[in-house]
């Protein structure tokens, strides 16, 4: 009976210490999935967005490192957009969307990719929501091509001037010198104005 009692104590308490030891490796596994997956968040965060100030930066600098790219229909396009950005039209008007000419898009880009060796280039659509630019996206990388995303969109860019500007360019007409009409590109004008971003990859 007494050693009944003592095998009994033995397995107790191995089985709790290993059952222990199997919840602690549980937790950290846990904790350790987490930060991974954050720090695997940020990566992909930094190597696919684009700061809309940052984009202008590159604009005042006359940085010619990138091709902005607008994703809205040729009629849209025409009737304004960002400056510099030249039109690979996800719409085939402004109500119909033509993600289904696949061939055509992504021999667009490859064509610009040609043309503009070395270039990182960058998508935009209608606005911070919009899904096309992230849809395209994901087309061109399943194609070999592979592209980066303005953080905003046409209506912010062009409407929402404050939401992404520092507070002493409110209330200013500035956004008008970043806004082109027509089939060309038009090009933006250096700027030696005096910005609070600061170089490198903490840039905005």
């Amino acid at each position: 009976m007494k050693e009944r009692l003592v095998v009994a104590l033995f397995i107790g308490v191995v089985l709790g210490a290993a059952l222990s030891l199997i919840a602690q490796q549980v937790v950290f596994k846990d904790i350790a999935s987490t930060d991974e997956l954050v720090a695997e968040f940020y990566r992909i965060e930094n190597a696919v967005s684009i700061s809309p100030h940052g984009l202008r930066g590159k604009m005042d600098e006359g940085d010619e490192s990138y091709i902005l790219v607008d994703l809205r229909s040729a009629e849209e396009y025409e009737e304004e957009h960002i400056i510099s950005a030249v039109n690979v039209p996800a719409y085939s008007d402004r109500y119909t969307s033509a993600y289904g000419e696949v061939d055509r898009i992504v021999n667009s880009f490859k064509e610009l990719k040609k043309e503009y060796p070395g270039r990182d280039i960058i998508v935009y659509c209608y606005s911070t929501a919009c899904m096309t630019g992230r849809k395209i996206g994901g087309i061109l990388a399943d194609h070999g091509v592979y592209v980066k995303h303005l953080n905003i969109g046409w209506y912010e860019w062009r409407h929402d001037w404050n939401s992404w500007n520092h507070e002493h360019e409110w209330e200013t007409d500035k956004v008008e010198e970043y806004i082109w009409s027509g089939e060309e590109p038009g090009e933006p004008k250096p700027s030696s104005e005096f910005s609070p971003c600061t170089e490198g990859e903490f840039g905005c």
